[in-house]
């Protein structure tokens, strides 16, 4: 394929989902400080949903609560390597997937670099839990950390389905392709 022949760069949708997710992220967990600092778990959705605040310095699942400052590098240079590989996109659905996690990732960043204790030691604020007040069903999560799973999953199915990051589609070989790699691999 040629460069006349690829598919346009996909940085807006990239660009316009990442900011998404990292505005909505922010605001919901203002919102949450704000409205549920000090208050008891509130109770949604028959108990399917449960509004509680947390605040956690490990990583997902509250993992590596002593290592903040690596977490806090390790995200950072995340955000950077997705950044260097935007511009390749070419994939609308590729270029969705990676906005979710550039959003995700840069609204946990935030909380790491902006919120208390201090900067790079900040911790993540931490809201939803699903079908129990305390995180005991599944761990307390936020905006950012939903974008990133849902980006991660999409990602995987485009894998699956053969879609690269690129605009192309791997083609299934025939028969008589597969016949010849197995002649050549033989020999």
């Amino acid at each position: 394929m040629s460069t006349d022949d690829k598919p346009p760069r996909r940085l807006v949708p990239f660009a316009l989902v990442a900011i998404a997710v990292f505005a909505a992220d922010l605001s919901t967990k203002d919102l949450a400080v704000a409205a549920l600092d000090g208050q008891p778990p509130v109770r949604l959705a028959g108990g399917a949903l449960y509004l509680v605040l947390l605040h956690n310095p490990g990583a997902a699942f509250s993992l590596f609560p002593g290592q903040t400052w690596l977490l806090t590098m390790i995200t950072a240079l995340v955000v950077l390597a997705i950044l260097a590989f935007a511009p390749r996109l070419r994939s609308t659905g590729w270029a969705l997937g990676i906005g979710l996690v550039l959003g995700g990732a840069t609204g946990n960043l935030a909380d790491r670099l902006t919120r208390p204790p201090g900067f790079g030691e900040g911790h993540v604020v931490d809201f939803l839990s699903l079908f129990a007040p305390d995180g005991s069903v599944w761990p307390v999560f936020n905006i950012a950390d939903a974008a990133i799973v849902s980006g991660g999953v999409l990602l995987v199915v485009l894998a699956l389905f053969g879609v690269d990051y690129d605009g192309r589609v791997a083609k299934h070989r025939t028969d008589e392709t597969k016949a010849k790699a197995t002649v050549e691999e033989n020999a």
